[in-house]
């Protein structure tokens, strides 16, 4: 595996999202690195570049993509505190943000491995789902998406990717189980598909995303997960009914201080 010289615009999301480019026996591609506070929190601003990077990758060179994160955690979910602070103003852009960044990832056309890296919790766990491979470093990071305890409930697409990530029963456990998992019962829950030394996990995930780009033309692997995708992504837009009441009740729950006990209950704060 060799690197390239960085993709292009990486001005507009420096400090955000990073991206590297590398080449695995031929093959080049490119690696998305969270890189937003400490723990990769989803606010506004990381999920606008999620968005415009998943979608400007439809037409890149890179034939494959691997999405990662930084230090101590690939996503530790959505941005409460910022929620919290911002009202019913803040909501209103964000959610539709949120939807947007998990619809771009969930339909890129090429091959994309998830690399985590640590925590991947509520929104991190729903953007790992996104990919076709998931690999999960070794050790006591957690996933899984606690939402409902957040006193929130998920946009219609959120349940259609756990739905195609792990299954209708399995998506039912993890959604109103609210629990989040280390990396070996991630794995027997379809979450994770292999747990790999954390010192070998970029260039693992590099490896697999190039390995699918190779093995397949990218025609027909377009195509194929355009197919299995299909569905899932139908009912997300039979369903948008749904947003202003999930929008409602974010905005309900952000108001009468449900989310701000969440949040002392988990920080001791």
């Amino acid at each position: 595996m060799r690197s390239l010289p960085r993709g292009g615009c990486a001005g507009r999301f420096e400090g955000v999202l990073e991206r590297d480019d590398v080449e695995v026996e031929g093959v080049p591609v490119a690696v998305l690195r969270m890189a937003h506070g400490p723990v990769n929190a989803m606010d506004l601003e990381l999920c606008r570049a999620l968005a415009d990077r998943f979608r400007e990758l439809v037409a890149d060179p890179a034939r494959a993509v691997v999405v990662t994160g930084s230090d101590r955690a690939f996503s530790a979910g959505v941005d409460l505190k910022r929620c919290a602070a911002g009202g019913d103003p803040y909501v209103e852009k964000f959610i539709p943000a949120l939807v947007d960044a998990f619809r771009a990832a969930f339909e890129l056309p090429k091959p994309l491995v998830a690399a985590v890296n640590g925590h991947a919790i509520a929104g991190g766990c729903v953007l790992a789902a996104c990919a076709d491979v998931v690999l999960m470093a070794e050790g006591a990071a957690r996933i899984g998406v606690p939402e409902i305890r957040v006193g929130v409930p998920f946009p219609r697409i959120v349940l259609e990717i756990l739905g195609v990530a792990v299954g209708d029963r399995a998506a039912r456990e993890l959604v109103m189980g609210a629990r989040t998992y280390l990396p070996e019962r991630a794995v027997q829950l379809g979450l994770v598909h292999e747990i790999v030394p954390a010192g070998e996990l970029g260039a693992r995930a590099a490896a697999e995303a190039a390995a699918l780009a190779r093995d397949v033309p990218p025609d027909t692997f377009a195509t194929t997960k355009g197919q299995l995708r299909r569905v899932a992504l139908e009912r997300t837009d039979r369903y948008a009914d749904e947003e202003e009441p999930v929008t409602t009740l974010w905005k309900r729950h952000i108001a009468d201080g449900w989310v701000t006990r969440y949040l002392e209950s988990v920080t001791g704060r």
